[in-house]
């Protein structure tokens, strides 16, 4: 397949989605980030489709930078600083139990590798902030090339099933234990004009979105020239900080606040993003990662989040507030938006890529200090 045309399918395959989502009960049941992660996954691992990886990888490197502004530009600022206190609260529980997990499963595990230290470390990196955050943590302790591999591997894959867990059934199970979110923005709700977008006319909506798309390739263009002119190179944090920023800076201004079109736009490049990642994974890694690596990620993670859940019911954070820094702090920014929208509440959005981002900045320090702690 040339990578023109993969390109296009990877684009155009979720507003075919989004069509057949309109007609097809079980597909909105489902909803539209399950069925594009599905797509991409099997388009990824079709044989003889032959889709080339560097495509998949520049349209989803492409579409979350677009996506944060876009969706971001009709943010309520004043509003969401309401929200902050149980935001800041579940976001330090969820990297207390990040590392205190990974220490734990780390000396339960210690007989089993002379790495265990270094994986722990990795770990509480990754689960703090992002996958930057463990490829960071791993070079600095020097960890061994096929522990770097396989660790990465089975991250991805236990990953998937919490993902998966998140954006399907995990509020309705949540809901049973923690309170419901109060007063929350619904994703069908439309905040830009007051009196929703169904009323505006075509040419404006055809003009907000257009003039969005542009302040976003801006936001986004100015954060990497910017980086890069001052670091020497792109630095994915400072990037992602930069975007957030400058867009958030921007939802000050009312004439951008109330942009017709610019949330739909960025959901629309979520959606792109999801087919972009799903196209990405090979199903043949889950053979490949050994299975001691895998059990040691997934009790990782496993009592990371279960120990984030039972601090949230001892402090009484709501559901949506849990579930959202929980997805923030072990998949980072970029899965926000999908775990909001699955969650149907635009008002997380600024809680959840701000927590993100916070791991972003600190993940590697905890990594690092859980490594340094654990050290035989």
């Amino acid at each position: 397949m040339t990578p023109a045309l993969q390109a296009v399918i990877v684009v155009g395959l979720p507003g075919l989605i989004l069509l057949a989502a309109r007609y097809l009960k079980p597909i909105a049941w489902v909803g539209p980030v399950v069925v594009c992660y599905a797509a991409g996954i099997i388009l990824g691992n079709l044989p003889g489709l032959a889709l080339q990886p560097r495509v998949s990888l520049s349209v989803s490197e492409a579409a979350v930078p677009l996506a944060i502004p876009l969706l971001l530009f009709a943010t309520d600022v004043p509003r969401w600083m309401r929200l902050a206190r149980s935001t800041l609260l579940s976001f330090v529980l969820a990297c207390a139990a990040a590392m205190v997990s990974s220490a734990l499963v780390g000396l339960a595990f210690a007989h089993r590798s002379d790495e265990w230290w270094k994986m722990a470390g990795m770990l509480a990196g990754v689960y703090t902030g992002g996958t930057a955050n463990m490829n960071a943590v791993g070079l600095a302790l020097e960890v061994r090339q096929e522990t770097f591999v396989l660790l990465n591997t089975a991250d991805i894959v236990v990953g998937a099933a919490y993902f998966l867990f998140l954006v399907t059934v995990a509020q309705r199970v949540v809901l049973a234990f923690l309170p419901r979110f109060p007063n929350p923005t619904s994703w069908d709700e439309v905040p830009e004009g007051g009196a929703g977008e169904g009323v505006i006319p075509r040419w404006a909506w055809v003009r907000g979105m257009g003039l969005s798309l542009l302040l976003a390739v801006a936001i986004a263009g100015v954060s990497a020239g910017g980086t890069q002119w001052v670091l020497g190179r792109l630095h994915v944090t400072v990037v992602l900080l930069l975007i957030t920023s400058l867009a958030l800076a921007a939802s000050f201004i009312p004439a951008v606040r109330t942009l017709p079109g610019s949330s739909t736009l960025g959901d629309y490049a979520l959606l792109v993003f999801c087919v972009a990642v799903g196209s990405l994974a090979d199903a043949s890694q889950l053979q490949q990662a050994g299975l001691f690596v895998f059990v040691f990620c997934a009790c990782v993670q496993f009592l990371a989040v279960g120990l984030h859940f039972a601090l949230a019911t001892l402090f009484r954070i709501d559901a949506d507030t849990f579930l959202i820094t929980s997805a923030s702090t072990i998949f980072g920014p970029a899965f926000v938006g999908p775990v909001a929208r699955a969650l149907r509440n635009r008002e997380l959005m600024v809680s959840g890529m701000t927590t993100g981002l916070m791991g972003f900045a600190m993940g590697t320090w905890m990594g690092l200090a859980v490594s340094w702690l654990l050290r035989p």
